[in-house]
């Protein structure tokens, strides 16, 4: 997630109660989960064996809830809760904002663009040029939905990230900063649900088209010209290249990569990243010719232990 304007280190500290290791004249342009951090980014961590990769990242300023060596040109921010701290940074450039009408007035809508009865819109989202909108479809906060997208029936677009905090007695939610970014010529189903990143953008690619009842997990990644069936579930941070097929009621796992031009068929369970340009089937999802060799090996399974029984 990017600030609307820049924030240097002392006032961050100064807010979150942390004391500053490293360079004090930093300035903030952004706050990401460690997956995501570019240069300019906070990021935290309050796991000891973690630190390390965090001050190791791209971030430029890390909370952290010990004392550690921090590299030149960074700036480490030591308090009692990072999570905390970094979830307060979120709601203050985040807050949430209940909506008061069907569309908020922050909302831009091309002309062009038709919304059918019942739709509602939240703050600061934006639909392009030619897109069709149609009833009872949800589209919250910050959503960016680009030319010519047509979104059918009882869709929700933008809702928070299924991501939570584990503490000793519950689990607390991770305030979501990230977005929805939609992008040309897609067709979005009935009933779909699409969930926006924790601190990134999740990113539907041109030209894709999705069946109803599909579920995309937060911070995920579709490239251009796929096609997703009915009851697709697609995990977290998971990427999907080009011109990827899935079938119906395939599920992908949060945080793999599914290759180029690859078709996964129906009822299809995907654990592991899979290379393009192949087809797979099955759970644990697998080459098409070695999964047909095996289904075919144990077809005749009984016949071998008849035979071993018989002596």
């Amino acid at each position: 997630m990017k600030f609307q304007t820049p924030i240097s280190v002392k006032e961050i500290a100064s807010k979150i109660g942390a004391r500053i290791i490293g360079d004090d004249t930093l300035i903030a342009s952004g706050i990401n989960e460690i997956h995501k951090v570019r240069s300019g980014d906070i990021t935290f961590s309050d796991v000891k064996k973690y630190f390390n990769k965090s001050i190791q990242s791209a971030a430029t300023i890390i909370i952290l809830n010990e004392e550690a060596e921090c590299p030149k040109g960074k700036a480490l921010l030591i308090c009692e809760t990072p999570f905390n701290a970094y979830n307060s940074i979120i709601k203050e450039h985040r807050p949430i904002i209940p909506l008061t009408s069907t569309i908020h007035e922050s909302a831009k809508i091309h002309p062009s663009t038709i919304i059918e009865p019942n739709v509602v819109i939240g703050n600061n989202v934006e639909i392009g040029k030619n897109c069709h909108i149609q009833a009872n479809v949800t589209i919250l906060e910050y959503t960016i939905i680009k030319n010519g997208v047509t979104i059918m029936p009882n869709t929700v677009i933008g809702q928070e990230a299924f991501y939570y905090k584990k503490h000793p007695t519950h689990r607390e939610r991770w305030r979501s900063g990230g977005r929805v970014v939609i992008e040309d010529n897609v067709d979005i189903g009935p009933s779909c649900t699409i969930s926006k990143g924790v601190s990134g953008d999740t990113i539907i690619g041109e030209g894709t088209k999705l069946d109803g009842q599909i579920h995309i997990g937060h911070g995920a990644v579709i490239g251009k010209n796929c096609l997703l069936a009915a009851h697709v579930g697609v995990g977290g941070k998971t990427i999907i290249e080009d011109d990827v097929i899935l079938y119906g009621q395939v599920g992908l796992a949060h945080n793999i990569i599914i290759g180029k031009g690859a078709t996964v068929l129906a009822k299809s369970g995907v654990s592991k990243s899979l290379e393009g340009g192949k087809t797979y089937f099955g759970t644990p999802a697998t080459e098409i010719r070695q999964q047909y060799r095996e289904l075919a090996a144990l077809r005749k399974l009984p016949d071998i232990i008849r035979d071993i029984d018989k002596g």
